[in-house]
């Protein structure tokens, strides 16, 4: 057995591409403006008391010093309908919010329509991780939309949608 040592950043990503994950959009509403970012790092069930997930952001992210400013951030688990969604908040241009169904709580947490899951959060810890940072989020409340909608998952450097089981 031989196992590669080739630690250049596409090598590292096509080898990660191989663990398939779910994709989370991170919003929030900060000074009147809606802020966002996705994550395709995100976790759930760190902890369960407290309420944790979390999720690793690049150093180099410009909306993240802007979004994590939030009171409370909303985490969308992004639905199977939402790989343009993805992008479009994704986007370094233009307005990332443009023709979105979006859910505005009160406390300035910014959901996504049609997600698998809704989650309120706040900032409970930063940790420095290479050339990331990884975020521990506290959940202050949640939605599951009664299985509504299926999650998106990304594997492979694609997007996917799980199948749906066939019952006999």
């Amino acid at each position: 057995m031989s196992l590669e040592t080739d630690f250049q950043p596409a090598a590292l990503r096509r080898a990660f591409g191989r663990f398939p994950s779910g994709i989370a959009a991170l919003c929030a509403v900060v000074d009147g403006v809606p802020q966002g970012i996705v994550a395709s790092s995100f976790t759930v069930g760190v902890s369960m008391d407290p309420p944790l997930v979390m999720f690793a952001v690049q150093n180099t992210s410009r909306t993240w010093p802007v979004l994590k400013q939030a009171g409370r951030i909303g985490v969308s688990v992004l639905g199977s309908g939402h790989d343009g969604v993805c992008r479009q908040i994704a986007s370094r241009d233009g307005d990332r919010f443009a023709g979105l169904d979006l859910h505005d709580a009160a406390s300035g947490a910014l959901f996504l329509d049609e997600a698998a899951l809704w989650l309120e959060t706040s900032v409970e810890n930063e940790v420095p991780a290479g050339d990331h940072a990884v975020v521990l989020l506290r959940v202050h409340g949640y939605s599951t939309h009664g299985d509504a909608h299926e999650p998106l998952v990304f594997h492979g450097s694609a997007f996917r949608n799980l199948a749906v089981p066939a019952f006999a």
